[in-house]
C-alpha cells in the first residue's frame, strides 16, 4: 500500500517527492513510448478542450434543421454509390422517414427546409451518374 502524505508537507511537494522516488527505483525506465501530445506548441483554452471533446465523441451541436441537412445530404452521397436501383428506392424512402421524423420532432433552432425526397427524380439522377461513371 502507498504511504499516506506527512500531515502538514504540501501535496505538490508529496507528489514530486512520489515521482523522484520513483525514477530513483527506474520505475519511469523503458516505458512504452506512447502518442505525441497535440498543441502543446500553443497555449491552451477551455474551448480547446470542448472543441476536441465534441470532436472525437462524434456530437453534433448543429441546431436539429442544420443537422438534418448534412445528414441528407451524406446519405445522398451514399444512396449514389449503391448498385441496384431497388436499393435506391428503398434508402430514398428510409431517409424520406427520416426526414419526416426529424421535422415533427424539432421543437428549437431554426424549422427544418428539408421535405422529403422525389424517389423518381433520385433514381434519375443515381441513373445518370451511374451511366456517367461506366
Amino acid at each position: 500500500m502507498t504511504e499516506r502524505k506527512p500531515w502538514g508537507m504540501p501535496q505538490e511537494d508529496w507528489v514530486d517527492k512520489l515521482i523522484r522516488d520513483a525514477q530513483e527505483r527506474g520505475e519511469f525506465d523503458n516505458l512504452p513510448k506512447g502518442k505525441e501530445i497535440k498543441g502543446l506548441d500553443r497555449p491552451w483554452s477551455l474551448d480547446d478542450w470542448a472543441r476536441e471533446k465534441i470532436k472525437s465523441e462524434g456530437v453534433s451541436i448543429l441546431p436539429p434543421g442544420l443537422q438534418l441537412r448534412r445528414d441528407v445530404e451524406r446519405e445522398l452521397e451514399e444512396i449514389m454509390q449503391l448498385a441496384l436501383e431497388e436499393g435506391v428506392r428503398r434508402a430514398v424512402a428510409t431517409l424520406n422517414e427520416h426526414i419526416r421524423d426529424t421535422n415533427r420532432r424539432i421543437m428549437e433552432g431554426p424549422q427544418s427546409m428539408v421535405r422529403p425526397l422525389n424517389v423518381d427524380e433520385v433514381v434519375c439522377r443515381w441513373k445518370a451518374r451511374k451511366a456517367q461513371s461506366g
